[in-house]
């Protein structure tokens, strides 16, 4: 994930070494919107990261953010010699906080045996790509403090802490408190 290729968006670029399966060839890694039926591997992709598989939760993901143009939401998928092996949501938000517009990255994940190979770093400057073109300065995220795979990502790409603290409580205290 920590490759620097910086071919222009939606084209090719030919990264060489990870997910050509050891033999040191070169392979086609093309970033694009998703298209449905980017889905099940999306699912799968997902689901050997986290261990559930939430096939509604991605149909409903893809609904508000794959299908039809919209500027401020993207879901583009990494393709890998014509396989999806990524993936990266994100949308522009506005004045929530106090803050600017700025765009958010809410899913990113590269299939494990893909990874190293600069698909995380293409996705991320992609979404970013988008951003910009929208006139926003800033990338946002927000991952679990025990994610160390995720946030050594992320820093590599130089993000580092924002802003903001999130904070939390369970529910059932807010009705008591």
């Amino acid at each position: 994930m920590s490759s620097r290729a910086k071919p222009g968006r939606g084209g090719s670029a030919r990264p060489g070494g990870a997910g050509s399966e050891g033999t040191g060839a070169a392979v086609a890694l093309r970033i694009r919107p998703a298209r449905r039926g980017d889905l099940d591997r999306v699912t799968a992709i997902d689901a050997t990261v986290t261990g559930l598989e939430k096939a509604a939760y991605w149909r409903s993901i893809y609904r508000r953010y794959g299908a039809g143009a919209q500027p401020e939401r993207a879901f583009l998928v990494a393709e890998l010699d014509g396989r999806v092996a990524g993936f990266v949501i994100g949308e522009i938000r506005d004045w929530e906080f106090g803050s600017p517009p700025c765009g958010w990255v809410f899913a990113i994940d590269v299939e494990p045996g893909a990874r190293l190979g600069g698909i995380g770093t293409r996705l991320l400057e992609s979404i970013g790509e988008r951003f910009r073109a929208a006139g926003v300065t800033k990338l946002r995220t927000m991952l679990a403090r025990d994610n160390t795979l995720i946030l050594s990502f992320f820093r590599s790409q130089g993000m580092m802490a924002g802003p903001f603290i999130p904070l939390e409580m369970d529910v059932e205290q807010a009705r008591h408190g």
